[in-house]
């Protein structure tokens, strides 16, 4: 492995053969589980457009949860170095997934941010460009990934 090179190993292990394999288009379940040592699994399955079940994570959802996490991390560390307190983070982030041609065609993070009192706002919210720089997914993925930060001082 190269001098900065990162591996992950993941088990992705399907658990939906109902008896009769893909033996047919709708008789298979397409439910899996996600597993990677010492972390707890992940129940993952289709999208319910896909005849998947709604009650657990699909790759659509792991995807923008991963692009508002590595986003969030580079966010934190940085406003850490630049001396912004971070009191509060909370992204609602979305998706837009096209059937056809079958791709992501992007990514909306919107991360309400509420730093301590006394915190430079403009840099807080300058900090979300520098992240979005930085973060492995964003530069990763061909689709758009966007930032609209909120930004708010802790009152008192």
């Amino acid at each position: 492995m190269a001098h900065g090179e990162h591996k992950y190993q993941v088990q992705v292990r399907w658990t939906g053969n109902r008896g009769s394999g893909t033996s047919g288009y709708g008789a298979y379940g397409r439910d899996h589980v996600i597993r990677a040592d010492g972390k707890p699994e992940i129940a993952g399955s289709a999208d319910p457009a896909f005849r998947g079940d709604a009650r657990r994570w699909n790759p659509e959802d792991l995807l923008v949860a991963s692009a508002s996490a590595c986003h969030k991390l580079w966010y934190l560390h940085l406003c850490a170095d630049a001396g912004i307190v971070v009191l509060d983070y909370v992204d609602n982030a979305e998706g837009t997934m096209a059937e056809a041609p079958g791709r992501f065609t992007a990514i909306v993070l919107r991360p309400d941010v509420v730093i301590g009192a006394g915190g430079d706002p403009d840099e807080a919210k300058r900090l979300h460009h520098v992240a979005h720089g930085k973060c492995y997914i964003a530069n990763s993925v061909n689709f758009p990934i966007t930032c609209e930060p909120t930004i708010r001082l802790a009152s008192g």
